[in-house]
């Protein structure tokens, strides 16, 4: 795992107004193919008409917006524009995390947090580029923007699962993995 040092982290005000200059829009077809994997790796693994949380939904929640349209429940967490803190007093069926864990400021804390709502049997899925080696990520783009500050390698990915106590934990492409919590 990369972590940039906290004294290069953005103040909160800094880190938003980044993220407001995202585009991210339900209505945007490219945005919506870029999250079609994370709603593929869902239907596959979890039944229609679960609850599920779209934790760092952004300001558009498209992803959760794609779920309801294939019959799933989803409740919308975001630190800045869904801060409503009431969604963690839920258990869930599968939490989605897509290009969040990146900016992450506890990343071992936070996805313990999500874990311990999830219901045994349910499904953590994130999305986040990885790290592969140390010469490409001096060359990756990925690590240039300033509100990225930890990077996962699989070692990492897999680490996280043993610690987390997963039954499962599973590669969907480049981006996509998913954990299961034990029954």
């Amino acid at each position: 795992m990369v972590f940039v040092p906290e004294e290069f982290h953005l103040s909160d005000v800094l880190e938003k107004s980044e993220y407001d200059m995202h585009e991210n829009s339900i209505n945007d077809p490219g945005y919506k193919k870029f999250l079609s994997p994370v709603v593929d790796a869902v239907i596959s693994r979890v039944s229609e008409n679960s609850l599920g949380l779209d934790f760092g939904c952004g300001p558009g929640p498209a992803l959760a917006s794609m779920l309801h349209e294939k019959q799933y429940d989803v409740n919308l967490y975001d630190k800045f524009y869904r801060p409503d803190k009431s969604v963690f007093t839920q258990k869930y069926e599968f939490v989605t995390a897509t290009e969040v864990l990146e900016h992450l400021k506890y990343p071992g804390k936070e996805l313990e947090f999500l874990w311990n709502i999830i219901r045994e049997g349910g499904w953590l899925f994130v999305m986040t580029q990885r790290v592969i080696s140390r010469d490409r990520f001096e060359r990756w783009g990925y690590k240039n923007d300033p509100t990225h500050i930890c990077f996962f390698s699989d070692e990492t990915i897999n680490f996280l699962g043993e610690k987390l106590g997963a039954l499962k934990v599973e590669y969907e492409g480049n981006s996509i993995v998913c954990f299961q919590k034990l029954k």
